[in-house]
């Protein structure tokens, strides 16, 4: 069961290509953005969330996964779950997230956090926001709680104003390794500021993943901390925002108008 998803070694790959190690290393992370072992990690940190969800337990769950052994998991999927594994499979049992509805300048906002940061950030309407939610973490325990949240309402609601910026709040995200990198380079795009998916793609180092880096800007759970409204299209129009695209809209002119003139769109 330990080797039962042996991942390929670069030697490996290297032979069955007949290239060499150091070119085979160059040109996969020219590809894919990462070194074969970080995307053979990355795969397999998405191959333990499907087989939580469908194994009795963790033990059975981390040996069809590929980790040789229940240190190696805990180990290396902190970040990829957001939480431990055995937490992960329980659907968020014993976790406590805390949240709150309030209304912004852009609707209604969802706010949700464990004791680690901010989990969930979103606008939408109350049903939906509380029902995607409770999907997420069906079996945590969920807390409404707007007294306790305060302080980072009140950050967020400084950011709508214009009077804070940079948006610093904590956060507790699950992630892919390359959602992780496509994330962190977005909170580098200035406030004021856009950039096209292709320009992103070249942040990360990977410019022929495109539409791999669409597909990560659409799964941030965290808006505006994790800014993706801030990535247009090549042309600089308007693309999708999972939070519609009037609020993006509202947000770009915004932030444009208060930056005052001294950042500039991409082209």
């Amino acid at each position: 069961l330990e080797t039962r998803y042996p991942a390929p070694t670069l030697s490996d790959l290297a032979a069955e290509v007949d290239l060499s190690p150091t070119y085979v290393q160059k040109l996969f992370k020219r590809v894919t953005g990462l070194s074969p072992k970080r995307y053979a990690d990355a795969l397999r940190a998405e191959r333990l969330a499907g087989e939580l969800k469908a194994q009795g337990t963790v033990t059975k769950a981390l040996y069809e996964a590929g980790y040789g052994s229940s240190h190696a998991l805990y180990r290396t999927s902190s970040w990829e779950l957001g939480m431990n594994p055995k937490t992960y499979q329980a659907g968020g049992e014993g976790e406590q997230v805390t949240h709150a509805l309030v209304d912004t300048s852009l609707g209604r906002m969802l706010i949700a956090a464990t004791d680690k940061g901010v989990c969930a950030l979103r606008f939408g309407e109350d049903e939906d926001l509380l029902a995607e939610l409770e999907a997420e973490f069906p079996n945590a325990t969920l807390r409404e709680d707007a007294t306790s949240l305060a302080p980072l309402i009140k950050e967020v609601e400084a950011h709508l104003e214009g009077t804070l910026p940079a948006l610093n709040l904590p956060l507790d995200v699950r992630a892919t390794d390359f959602q992780k990198r496509v994330w962190e380079a977005l909170q580098r795009v200035p406030y004021g500021q856009t950039r096209s998916y292709a320009q992103l793609a070249e942040m990360i180092g990977q410019p022929k993943a495109v539409r791999a880096v669409a597909r990560a800007c659409a799964a941030n759970p965290v808006a505006l901390s994790i800014p993706c409204h801030r990535i247009v299209r090549s042309g600089g129009g308007l693309s999708g925002y999972r939070w519609g695209a009037a609020r993006k809209e509202r947000l770009l002119s915004q932030e444009a108008a208060r930056a005052g003139g001294l950042f500039g769109d991409a082209e």
